[in-house]
């Protein structure tokens, strides 16, 4: 059976984004080309963000009305959890979605067709995926700055049984650790 990973980057200190949902300072650092991103998407069959991720994407990537715009980034389905109406991206396979992440997780194993499932973010989705055991690996890049505070990385205690590494890498100034989740109970 594939994984279901959170995989993303943080501030040293433990932030996704900064208090005003910026990813500046991850901006700054190595490109995705020089880090295992490139690795990781091929073995993704299917992603699921939340409203905050995904208007991010849409404000500074796809969408945006830049020079620097580009399509859609992903060619795999993706599931947006929110409880607002949030506006769609022309070709791309979105589906709006609320609620229980189980059944969702269901549909995103079924739609991966044997591949990963990446929970993308923000820390809280994953932390519900987490809270119905359905979360198997951290895969986490920690980037040289501190910002103080901002949207946490896991808003969630993971204490006992402790997370199990099973490897370190470093991309130029980023750290990459990796964290199986062990099951409850073990």
């Amino acid at each position: 059976m594939k994984k279901t990973q959170y995989y993303g980057a943080t501030s040293l200190d433990g932030f996704i984004a900064d208090e005003h949902d910026s990813l500046d300072w991850l901006m700054q650092g190595e490109p995705l080309e020089e880090s295992s991103y490139p690795e990781f998407i091929r073995d993704v069959g299917a992603l699921a963000m939340g409203s905050t991720t995904y208007e991010w994407i849409l404000r500074h990537l796809a969408g945006s009305g830049s020079e620097a715009e580009e399509d859609w980034p992903y060619e795999q389905p993706c599931w947006i959890f929110s409880s607002r109406s949030l506006p769609t991206m022309p070709g791309a396979d979105v589906r709006f979605v609320s609620g229980d992440v189980r059944p969702v997780h269901a549909a995103m194993v079924e739609a991966a067709a044997g591949k990963n499932v990446w929970i993308a973010g923000g820390g809280d989705l994953a932390g519900q995926f987490h809270d119905a055991g359905l979360l198997d690996e951290l895969i986490i890049q920690i980037a040289p700055v501190t910002l103080g505070r901002g949207a946490p990385l896991f808003p969630r205690r993971l204490a006992t049984p402790p997370l199990r590494l099973t490897s370190v890498q470093t991309y130029g100034q980023m750290v990459e650790v990796r964290y199986d989740i062990p099951p409850r109970g073990a």
